[in-house]
């Protein structure tokens, strides 16, 4: 079996959840191939051979940058094509899920996204998908020749398997046609670490009361090595950037550490958070709904328990 590992970008960058991707498709076993599109550093794109993959194509035409979903669909399925691959294996992401299913239609494969555990292969082609905001799990077949699987984060581990990759240069003929969509802006986010990388999180809610004391969150963040994110009532109020909005409608996260401060907990904001390895709730109402769904629990005024937390970890770190 020949699996197609589609990596995404950013910034010349290799995302982790892309990692995440090849070190699933290494654990199916056969060959692995990635295929990164668009500007990449060069150092980057050899080092995917350390995760699993024995092949890389880099179609690195500038026309890839801007990750326009129609034109990444055809140059996937193209490659698909071209490297007899049966199965397409990405991260389930914003730009990765709708790629995904483009892919799908254009090459008449069967599709699942959400995956979140390797194929049962004993009895035809199984896989295990999240729904439900991560409540439930459903078991489906695929049975179409051709398989595209996007997966959920930390469906795999990131390790280092030791190989090494022959990197090659994909070229791709690209038509006007799929180019009839135009990305007029992008609003990038910012900070040192993005929360759909992140492994551990930072969120405030509206019990910090203002965005004048985000401080003392924004400090407990950088001694942990930590993404910041917020409630949607916080970014609502524009205490905080959309793009840290965590929840239903927002930035669905799945770190190992989830800290929760001052957030009730929301129905819609658990169901962004729920895939958390971890989660830590730290707020002074005691019948806070969050507490239902913490492993730890801290009933306490932010303003002197996040202090206190901070020094301590700082202390334990030398």
């Amino acid at each position: 079996m020949t699996t197609l590992v589609f990596v995404e970008v950013a910034e010349g960058k290799i995302r982790k959840s892309s990692l995440e991707a090849v070190c699933y498709a290494k654990a199916m076993g056969g060959s692995v191939t990635a295929i990164v599109l668009g500007s990449a550093d060069a150092v980057e794109v050899q080092s995917l051979g350390k995760y699993g993959a024995t092949k890389v194509l880099h179609a690195a035409d500038s026309k890839l940058d801007k990750g326009i979903i129609q034109v990444y669909a055809s140059v996937l399925t193209k490659a698909m094509q071209d490297e007899s691959a049966d199965v397409l294996v990405l991260a389930n992401s914003s730009l990765g899920t709708p790629v995904a299913a483009k892919v799908a239609v254009k090459a008449g494969a069967s599709f699942a996204s959400n995956v979140v555990d390797l194929p049962n292969t004993s009895s035809g082609f199984v896989v295990k998908r999240s729904i439900y905001t991560g409540k439930a799990f459903s078991i489906v077949e695929l049975k179409n020749a051709k398989k595209v699987i996007a997966i959920k984060k930390n469906a795999a581990e990131v390790k280092e398997s030791g190989g090494t990759a022959e990197v090659v240069n994909y070229a791709v003929t690209l038509s006007d046609a799929d180019f009839n969509t135009t990305i007029l802006s992008s609003e990038k986010a910012t900070g040192d670490i993005l929360l759909p990388e992140a492994e551990i999180v930072v969120s405030g809610g509206r019990g910090l009361k203002g965005p004048e004391h985000w401080g003392i969150l924004e400090e407990l963040a950088k001694t942990l090595h930590a993404a910041t994110g917020c409630s949607k009532p916080v970014s609502d109020m524009g205490w905080r950037p959309h793009h840290e909005h965590v929840g239903q409608t927002g930035v669905k996260v799945a770190p190992q550490l989830y800290i929760a401060i001052g957030i009730s907990g929301a129905i819609q904001h658990l169901a962004g958070v729920n895939s958390s390895k971890c989660i830590v709730v730290i707020n002074k109402d005691a019948d806070a709904p969050f507490f239902k769904a913490a492993d730890y629990g801290i009933v306490g005024d932010a303003f002197d328990v996040v202090p206190k937390l901070t020094a301590a970890i700082k202390a334990t770190n030398g």
